[in-house]
């Protein structure tokens, strides 16, 4: 007798055909699987969100902290200092004395105090560069400002330059730029913190025309060949002397301050085919020296170069 001798219905009703896939445990096994990997998927978003949190804590905690006047200061004053790389640089208003032994400073500050600089400039399209230091053991953002329609930041082509996450002793170049053909005029940057209001260290800038106009400026990044001469600026002991090629501005193969003290140097349309060009002397704390050189002889060494362009590439 055709069908199950253990039911009176059909083969086919008792036990019917059963679709692909579906079966009396595939539902409960999509379940499981949908859970595991839901549960999988909660785990992984909640991570995310958990180092999210923790990160924007940490952020906020440090942005807090960063507000804080007197996690901004060192010794009494603000962490930061800045200077014109010329070696032209005074205390302002003689409010205190430059050391007669520079490497010999015991201190965390390159210099005591504020800074007056000096910029023979050779016309409209001629540079300097500012030089800040952060020597706070915390990060900052800072704001800069010329309070001069005849000088802009090379960055921004604006008076203001923002300096976002100044990390802790590091440095920051600031090349600006000449607008106007100024005969002489006294200006001043100020370096402030975006949130405290009176977190500020300034820099003033008496810019003076050169008597010896040269036209063409080098731009930051152009290629020369200069000539250079380098001192110890404490014991005045002419260390080298020689010709070089540089990049103006940052330059690798150097150290940090000789491709910067060549921004700003002049010359003739010639180009240095038959003249060179002007010279100009640079001081340099180690910190943009060899100091962060282990073991150099010079790590702890204040530089003074003498740098004249002999050629520039023509673009």
């Amino acid at each position: 007798m055709p069908g199950s001798w253990m039911a009176d219905t059909s083969e086919e009703e008792e036990h019917p055909t059963v679709p692909l896939g579906i079966n009396e445990m595939t539902i409960p096994r999509i379940a499981l699987v949908m859970s595991v990997v839901t549960l999988s998927a909660l785990l992984v978003m909640s991570s995310i969100i958990g180092w999210s949190v923790y990160t924007f804590l940490n952020d906020f905690e440090d942005s807090l902290d960063s507000g804080d006047p007197a996690v901004l200061q060192v010794d009494g004053r603000w962490g930061w200092e800045a200077h014109l790389l010329f070696d032209t640089c005074t205390p302002l208003a003689e409010a205190w004395e430059m050391p007669e032994n520079l490497s010999g400073q015991d201190d965390v500050f390159f210099y005591p105090g504020e800074l007056s600089c000096d910029w023979s400039h050779q016309g409209t399209g001629d540079h300097a560069v500012i030089v800040l230091y952060n020597r706070a053991d915390n990060n900052v953002d800072l704001m800069l400002s010329l309070d001069s329609t005849s000088v802009a930041f090379s960055e921004s082509g604006e008076s203001t330059l923002l300096i976002s996450g100044f990390q802790s002793n590091s440095t920051f170049f600031a090349p600006i730029d000449l607008l106007e053909d100024v005969d002489e005029e006294t200006i001043l940057l100020n370096a402030s913190h975006v949130t405290v209001m009176d977190a500020v260290v300034s820099l003033e800038i008496n810019i003076i025309r050169d008597s010896n106009q040269e036209p063409v400026h080098s731009d930051e990044g152009e290629s020369m060949q200069v000539h250079y001469r380098v001192w110890d600026a404490d014991n005045e002991t002419l260390l080298d002397e020689g010709d070089l090629p540089v990049n103006a501005g940052d330059d690798s193969r150097y150290i940090d301050g000789f491709g910067w003290s060549a921004l700003g140097l002049d010359i003739g349309q010639d180009r240095g085919l038959l003249s060179p060009g002007t010279s100009h002397i640079t001081l340099l704390p180690p910190a943009i020296a060899y100091g962060a050189s282990e073991e150099h002889f010079l790590q702890d060494s204040w530089l003074r170069f003498e740098l004249e362009i002999t050629s520039l590439t023509a673009l």
